[in-house]
């Protein structure tokens, strides 16, 4: 599938966004990889991720107009050939939003259900962009203990007094038994 967002550009600027999911086993992700490289595009970015019993590859491309032409054909004829969950568009850069703080979150606590709503729902409220999430459950090798790990990267506006938000979070994991870390993101 196909979504075309914006229009051509000039010089390497041209970023096609490729999505696709797949049993474990039948990750495309080297086949991907040559197909860009072969249309004369880099590999600006990979995301690759097991969830389940499925992979997740999320992959950025750049070049020349006409390569991100070209890869886009290639990925159609990819798509159709290896019956492949296989999503792409063109986006464009990342805005840089130099007001706002990296910071990082950490929170591990015995597993329950809504903890991570509870989280995102905490920073949403204050207007605290989530830049990147990873969570997961798993069962503690000493006690067998069912637990929730979750690490998030956000953005904190720069007018926001640090303090008081690290102290309203950690208030707020407190009074819900999640063990929490806020610190600054340092690269």
């Amino acid at each position: 599938m196909s979504l075309n967002r914006s229009s051509a550009r000039t010089g390497t600027d041209n970023q096609l966004l490729i999505q696709t999911l797949t049993p474990a086993p039948r990750t495309p992700l080297l086949t991907l990889a040559r197909r860009i490289a072969e249309a004369g595009c880099n590999l600006a970015d990979a995301r690759v991720s097991t969830l389940g019993s499925d992979t997740s590859l999320t992959l950025l491309a750049t070049g020349a107009w006409d390569a991100v032409a070209k890869l886009e054909s290639a990925l159609t004829k990819l798509a159709r050939e290896e019956e492949l969950r296989l999503v792409h568009y063109r986006t464009g850069p990342r805005e840089h939003h130099s007001h706002l703080l990296p910071y990082l979150i950490e929170v591990i606590s015995a597993d329950r259900p809504g903890i991570l709503v509870k989280i995102i729902d905490f920073f949403d409220r204050r207007d605290i962009v989530i830049e990147q999430l990873s969570s997961l459950r798993y069962q503690a090798m000493q006690t067998g203990a069912e637990m929730f790990q979750a690490q998030i990267t956000i953005g904190i506006p720069a007018q926001t007094h640090i303090a008081a938000l690290r102290d309203d979070f950690l208030e707020f994991c407190d009074g819900l038994n999640l063990d929490a870390i806020m610190d600054p993101v340092k690269f």
